[in-house]
């Protein structure tokens, strides 16, 4: 809504590495305000606005009046999203506000046709609501959650911000030390609902100039109110507080799983048999990507769909049953029957790629992979793992070679099975799928910031094995007292 500040810049810098082209919208949008808030003060800077998008090197900014988008408040058609979470946390006192936010967003999405929507993670309920109503509308977008930035005394960057004087900014940076007690309450194996909120609640009321609206506790998801955090669960504690006139929100995330390792890199850089070791090693559950889309591809093919029918595939995609067994080599059953062997079949291989490149499929089985790594305990390869599935993974390795090592891997591979091959004509068709996986529109390549390179060239599997195994320990152990 404009006043663009380091919060947004760090969404629209994200933008512009993931994407060819980035538009940021700007509209203060007076569906999401109820009468008595701050709709005719609320901070507008356009020019000021347009020389952060410049900065960032937005491509378009697309800044509306309300009559260019059709906006009548007395009559036309509004999106109101499903209850459960619009009359919970800000919802309550703030009726109306997220009927208001969904039609606009609608609109935006429908106007500008973007692949991707990068929201933070401050505004938590409107990212729930988002991610929900791009899912029901059937909107073919990728919801980007984004951390929150912060002031340098923990206060979240907000436009709202403008309106505190530096004593206020002071008291409300308590906002968020309040959540990080409860953080380090929660990481000290405390999940009681009354004790993580009184945590909060006795960093905040130290500051008469403060009134609480809300502290609560809730699943990220569906915030449905929580009792307490088990395992597998995503919980979000979150609060809402009043300076003066001025309404500020924040948050944090706590999740309650065992250990996830995620493994991303390049095709060739032998992340499948890495991955497969470490699981055998470590204990964990192996999660094979390549797997899981060799099965729904023959789920496909024994319906006698044709792979490039994106409908149909997408249909038999949804229905199928897809179990995994934890054995050695990993056992997967579609629908109820083992077909660990029947997916290596030739004819899957042949067509695995035209599914596995479509966006329902991979939008599917990324849900699916979700719901398998609530509880963690998992170590998962693929090129976007880190990135996108499990971008809150403890252990993140980009696993890579130099494309001469990974040409070479593949020149002797071939040679054991008797087949004959030229190695420049290897290195350039790695060469091709490299650009072709870090440039494609859904899940490209990308390295996650907080991701560990180990360059392979010269080392041996047992050596990679042995290096990430030492790392999840590192990560994993708690610090010596």
């Amino acid at each position: 809504m404009g006043a663009l500040h380091q919060g947004h810049l760090s969404l629209m810098q994200r933008a512009k590495v993931e994407n060819s082209c980035v538009v940021v919208s700007i509209f203060v949008n007076p569906l999401q305000f109820a009468a008595g808030e701050d709709y005719d003060r609320y901070p507008r800077n356009l020019s000021a606005d347009q020389a952060l998008c410049e900065q960032a090197g937005v491509d378009v900014i697309f800044a509306p009046k309300a009559e260019e988008l059709g906006i009548d408040t007395k009559q036309m058609t509004q999106v109101v999203p499903d209850k459960s979470l619009t009359d919970v946390l800000c919802g309550v006192s703030r009726v109306g506000h997220f009927v208001g936010v969904a039609t606009v967003v609608t609109k935006l999405l429908n106007i500008v046709r973007p692949h991707r929507l990068y929201l933070g993670q401050k505004d938590a309920q409107q990212l729930a609501i988002i991610h929900k109503l791009v899912q029901d509308l059937c909107f073919f977008v990728e919801v980007v959650a984004c951390p929150t930035v912060r002031e340098s005394n923990g206060l979240a960057c907000s436009s709202r911000n403008l309106y505190l004087t530096a004593e206020e900014r002071q008291i409300a940076s308590h906002i968020y030390r309040g959540l990080q007690q409860a953080q380090r309450l929660f990481q000290a194996g405390v999940g009681d609902r009354h004790r993580l909120l009184q945590a909060v609640q006795q960093e905040v009321s130290v500051y008469p100039e403060m009134a609480v609206d809300y502290i609560d506790l809730v699943d990220s998801t569906t915030l449905e109110p929580l009792s307490t955090i088990s395992l597998g669960t995503s919980a979000l504690l979150a609060i809402a507080v009043f300076i003066g006139k001025t309404r500020l929100i924040d948050n944090v995330y706590l999740h309650r799983r065992l250990p996830i390792i995620a493994i991303d890199g390049p095709a060739g850089a032998g992340k499948s048999t890495v991955t497969a070791l470490v699981a055998k090693e470590l204990g964990l559950l192996h999660l094979d990507t390549g797997a899981l889309y060799r099965a729904i591809t023959l789920a496909v093919l024994q319906a006698g769909v044709d792979p490039q029918d994106a409908i149909a595939v997408a249909e038999i995609a949804a229905q199928a049953q897809i179990e995994i067994r934890p054995a050695h080599p990993l056992q997967i059953l579609l629908n109820g029957m083992d077909v660990s062997h029947e997916i290596r079949s030739q004819a899957v291989t042949s067509a695995v790629a035209a599914i596995a490149s479509q966006p329902a499929v991979r939008q599917i089985l990324l849900h699916l992979q979700r719901s398998w790594g609530k509880k963690g305990g998992i170590v998962m390869e693929g090129r976007d793992i880190g990135t996108k599935i499990f971008p809150t993974a403890e252990l993140k390795i980009f696993l890579t070679a130099s494309v001469a090592e990974r040409a070479m891997r593949r020149y002797q591979q071939l040679a054991e099975q008797g087949e004959v091959s030229d190695l420049e004509v290897l290195k350039q068709a790695i060469q091709e799928r490299d650009l072709k996986d870090s440039t494609r529109q859904v899940s490209p390549l990308r390295q996650a910031e907080d991701a560990i390179r180990i360059e392979t060239d010269g080392l041996s599997i047992a050596e990679v094995v042995a290096l990430i195994v030492n790392l999840y320990a590192e990560r994993t152990q708690p610090p010596a007292k």
